[in-house]
């Protein structure tokens, strides 16, 4: 009989499963070949290195030293299924040796199966989540397969962390903590709070290959197979099961060297196709129960927008500001909403002053911190429905200023931004600039005892919403560049457009969609406006001249 090809192929395989674990059977089957040394004296001419006549090479039972009984052997096992080992039966039959529960447990299951005619099994056995040797494999368990490893630093403190179900303790998350932070953590605090506990179970099969009339030595045991389970169902095998592969071996060391082989396959039983609808009914039934509680948790309040409405919440924060010529800044800001369509709810506060704060050198600049919060909200109502009709967006003014030892202020610099027409986080860096005076005597002024120029009207830095002529002339104002903003905004867009596939959606989207190009359409249009009104200039001062005197335009010259 010629023996299949060896699998070499022992790393772990990960499986999902939805079954309960509990449901998981393995048979395993071990089997004694021959002593490796017939092994090592095979001839290279032969079928192939991995190819053997296996039956040729059987020895006599009594030559070596195994007993029929004991060359073969197959079990079944369950998850977390216990099999005591013949070490473990010479153990437990002493009372004295027995130290915990489990140990006086493991004493009267094995008392019982002596009662019973002793354990079925010989030489496979299991080590289940609970018994010694899961523990003290988990902490020596290496991190390569060097001969010579010395173990980390973070080996070592994870290797104290025993991921498992029944080292979980009870949680506090329904409780409030007094102390959100925690100034000094002892190591135990910092083992269950900063390492990932992920529930999780092991189980060990293992295998004595120990002579006859040897059995129950530690020197003799090997693991066959390892199986880990976690709370979400993924089974990790080590090695995989052996399916249509060739059987694992085993080359035991010592003085009579010998080679095994086994298998480990899946022999779980299949769900009956009733079953398996009865499970489909259960799982449609617990959705469906969670998506109730989850309508519970929403209620019957939840405020919709009135229909052709988008509402605009806002949640902002003033990061920072940065290349100022004066310590201790502070920032005022506030909204403007166009007054066409836009509205926000009576109880909206829009405008904010945040607290001074001190400037720390960070490379060439002086940058303040505030990280200061903010909110608002503010609704738009669509009702020009031509395409002509641009709708117009809020816009963030900010003034920058300075506060000295004596309680004096001076402005720094104001600017202003379109706030972002898409729903997401925004990180805006805002310029500004601040009035400047060229005579000496306002700039001693405004060192020595403060005070400077302001602008009467803050929304005179973008265009004023209360602004109605063609043109809006900042002729004469002298400015100075100063430094910058940050403002981080984290913008959400309600609508009930979002939800509806009529016209209405349609309606609603070109509506934003001209929205989104407000900030990069309003700079084009005034632009061209410019271009237009030059246009018009060029034009009366052309028909202003006489007849004889006005430039030809191209057609005229051709003409003549």
């Amino acid at each position: 009989m010629a023996e299949a090809i060896w699998s070499s192929d022992t790393g772990e395989a990960v499986y999902r499963s939805r079954d309960p674990v509990r449901n998981l059977r393995l048979r395993v089957h071990l089997q004694r070949i021959t002593s490796s040394n017939y092994l090592h004296c095979q001839p290279a001419a032969q079928l192939g290195k991995d190819l053997i006549d296996l039956a040729t090479f059987r020895p006599h039972p009594t030559a070596s030293g195994h007993r029929p009984e004991e060359e073969e052997e197959e079990v079944v096992i369950g998850w977390q299924e216990k099999l005591f080992s013949q070490f473990e039966v010479d153990l437990y039959q002493n009372e004295a040796a027995c130290q915990s529960p489990l140990d006086h447990q493991y004493r009267q299951e094995i008392l019982k199966l002596e009662d019973a005619g002793g354990r079925k099994n010989r030489r496979i056995f299991t080590y289940t989540d609970s018994d010694r040797y899961t523990n003290l494999e988990e902490h020596c368990q290496k991190m390569t397969t060097a001969a010579s490893e010395m173990p980390s630093f973070l080996v070592e403190r994870m290797a104290n962390v025993r991921r498992r179900r029944q080292d979980r303790r009870g949680t506090e998350g329904g409780i409030l903590k007094s102390r959100i932070v925690t100034w000094e953590p002892s190591e135990e605090f910092i083992r269950n709070n900063h390492v990932i506990n992920t529930p999780l179970q092991t189980m060990y099969i293992m295998a004595d290959l120990g002579p006859y009339g040897k059995l129950g030595y530690k020197k003799h045991e090997h693991v066959l197979c390892t199986l880990k389970v976690d709370s979400n169902g993924v089974i990790t095998v080590k090695p995989d099961f052996t399916g249509s592969k060739g059987p694992y071996r085993i080359e035991t060391e010592g003085e009579k060297q010998e080679l095994w082989k086994y298998t480990v396959d899946n022999v779980s039983s299949l769900a009956q196709p009733e079953e398996e609808e009865r499970e489909q009914r259960v799982f449609k039934d617990l959705y469906g129960r969670h998506k109730e509680y989850l309508n519970s948790l929403v209620g019957t309040d939840f405020e919709m927008t009135a229909p052709g409405a988008l509402r605009l919440f806002v949640n902002g924060e003033v990061v920072s500001a940065q290349g100022y010529e004066y310590d201790n800044l502070y920032v005022h800001f506030f909204v403007e909403l166009p007054t066409s369509n836009w509205s926000s709810p009576a109880f909206q506060q829009l405008s904010g002053i945040t607290q001074t704060c001190a400037t720390k050198s960070r490379g060439m600049d002086n940058v303040a911190y505030f990280s200061y919060p903010f909110t608002f909200e503010a609704s738009f109502l669509h009702e020009d429905e031509s395409v002509d009709a641009l709708p117009e967006w809020p816009v963030l003014y900010c003034e920058v200023l300075s506060l000295d030892f004596w309680q004096r202020y001076r402005v720094e610099g104001y600017g202003a931004v379109v706030l972002p027409a898409t729903p997401g986080s925004h990180t805006l860096t805002v310029s500004t600039w601040r009035p400047l005076e060229l005579s000496p005597v306002a700039e001693l002024r405004r060192f020595f005892i403060g005070g400077s120029l302001e602008l009467e009207d803050l929304s005179y830095v973008w265009i004023p919403g209360t602004f109605k002529g063609e043109r809006l002339s900042r002729f004469g104002l002298r400015t100075e560049t100063t430094g910058s903003v940050t403002f981080r905004l984290h913008c959400l867009q309600q609508s009930r457009a979002f939800m509806e596939s009529s016209s209405l959606r349609k309606r609603m989207r070109s509506v934003l969609d001209r929205l989104e190009g407000f900030s990069q359409q309003s700079s084009i249009q005034n632009v061209l406006e410019a271009f237009r009104r030059a246009r018009r200039r060029m034009q009366e001062a052309r028909e202003s001249l006489p007849q004889d005197l006005r430039p030809h335009s191209p057609a005229e010259n051709q003409r003549s």
